[in-house]
């Protein structure tokens, strides 16, 4: 288990004073602030990188508070990105309208923009119509044209991650993640998922902390880009995918529940939104490609955040379990590689009951077997019923950058090609004893009846908060 590291200090002390001064000079040019020294410091849960801070002042109104968020390094966390080229990127962004605006750094951190949009929640994930924009959204990000080379950065950003972790760890923390095997599973991964790849900037950490929506318009804002650079947009969808089994506000935010993997439909619903977004029909074959990419694509997934859970163990000050969420995502990569990749190593996986199972009889299963049929229909229907909202800031964006119009025509043009789905739910069914990988998920392959229904997640209305997750 990891070190309790939580900061006993008051939010006032952790935002170092070098931040504050900025913070009062920003305040002191607007009119409608009282007292520019009058600040209040709030803590917004969810960020495993970074410390991250509102900061607001009263106004002469009362009605509205002056915003901003400050967002404080985390110590040792350079060795996962360059900082200079994540300013650059945020820079960027901000100049062609995405995320917050950048209002000032300082040594050890930077001010943003307060974004008055609501921070998605873990449910909010699973809401086919938020669904739907965060894919269209997706697309959207992975076709900018960004400055710099346009390669792939997945394969030697996780062989740089794990000669730090080797380094880092001791004899038998090595051991138990079998680090001196995760060598050859990239150069493995690479050399499978390298063929015919559309590459794209890629988030690489899309998971809800660092999505969020304008309750007005309904426009989705990425925001943290820390991660990002050029990948295989496989990929991106493939971790955002396996972020929906985690909630990083409950009271246990290191543990992952894989019985809430994204079944067999939402997969589908959410690839034909993503590929409907260009305004190409994409084909049926196309779909099938793609879901199988994305699938393959979960095991660069766990490693990638595995390695990151291990470093993070060593370097990090927040209060989080970095080493058993490590163990997690291994523990997925090695139950679901011979599957995904067909391998014969390690010939058995575990159903969602803890029983083990070939992998070629869990293949056959998923695919004919009514009750994980019934199970993903349960799931189709339970993801389609209508969410409680929760209440955050739903001003409207001050910097016009609401795309209304444009957010509703995409859902309105998916909605009117969900025929498609039972195409291809049809096609699929038809053709099952040819499928090169099983896309049901473990939580499917148990009897439906005694398949767990999701818990809501807390309310999370703070703004502009970064999470694993940054």
């Amino acid at each position: 288990m990891g070190v309790n590291k939580k900061d006993e200090r008051m939010p006032e002390e952790r935002v170092p004073g070098e931040a504050k001064e900025m913070l009062k000079s920003l305040a002191s040019k607007w009119e409608d602030v009282t007292d520019a020294n009058a600040l209040q410091v709030i803590p917004l849960k969810g960020a495993m990188t970074n410390e991250v801070f509102q900061i607001k002042w009263p106004t002469k109104t009362g009605e509205l508070s002056r915003k901003v968020v400050v967002r404080i390094y985390g110590v040792g966390v350079e060795v996962f990105f360059d900082r200079d080229n994540e300013i650059h990127t945020f820079e960027f962004m901000s100049k062609q309208g995405y995320g917050p605006r950048l209002l000032g750094r300082f040594s050890k951190g930077r001010i943003e923009e307060f974004i008055h949009a609501r921070t998605l929640s873990a449910h909010d994930l699973r809401d086919p119509e938020i669904s739907v924009l965060i894919a269209a959204k997706m697309r959207e990000f992975h076709v900018l044209d960004m400055p710099g080379e346009k390669i792939v950065y997945l394969w030697d950003r996780l062989r740089n991650w794990l000669k730090v972790a080797k380094d880092m760890c001791s004899p038998d923390e090595a051991k138990a993640f079998r680090l001196n095997d995760i060598d050859e599973e990239i150069t493995l991964l690479e050399k499978n998922l390298s063929v015919d790849q559309r590459i794209g900037f890629c988030h690489n950490d899309l998971q809800y902390g660092n999505i969020m929506i304008d309750e007005e318009t309904k426009a989705i804002t990425i925001i943290d880009y820390e991660y990002a650079s050029y990948n295989p947009v496989a990929f991106d969808l493939a971790n955002h995918f396996c972020e929906m089994t985690a909630d990083y506000h409950s009271d246990t935010p290191h543990v992952v529940d894989y019985t809430k993997y994204p079944g067999l439909e939402e997969r589908q619903r959410f690839v034909q939104a993503y590929l409907i977004s260009s305004a190409d029909k994409p084909g049926d074959k196309e779909v099938e490609q793609f879901l199988n990419d994305v699938e393959k694509f979960t095991l660069g997934s766990h490693l990638f955040w595995g390695l990151w859970g291990i470093i993070s163990e060593h370097v990090n000050k927040i209060d989080f379990d970095y080493l058993d969420y490590a163990r997690q995502r291994f523990e997925q990569y090695w139950l679901r590689k011979p599957t995904l990749l067909g391998s014969s190593e390690g010939s058995t996986t575990a159903n969602a009951a803890g029983a083990p199972t070939s992998a070629a009889t869990t293949t056959a299963a998923a695919s004919v077997d009514p009750q994980a049929a019934a199970a993903a229909q349960e799931e189709e229907e339970r993801t389609d019923s209508p969410k409680a909202g929760e209440d955050g800031e739903d001003d409207k964006d001050p910097n016009g950058r609401g795309k209304q119009q444009q957010q509703q025509g995409v859902f309105r043009r998916f909605k009117r090609y969900l025929g498609f789905t039972n195409v291809f739910k049809r096609h699929s069914h038809s053709h099952s004893h040819s499928k090169s990988i099983d896309h049901i998920p473990p939580q499917e392959q148990q009897d439906a009846s005694s398949a767990p229904a999701p818990a809501p997640a807390p309310a999370d209305n703070a703004a502009a908060v970064s999470g694993k997750p940054t």
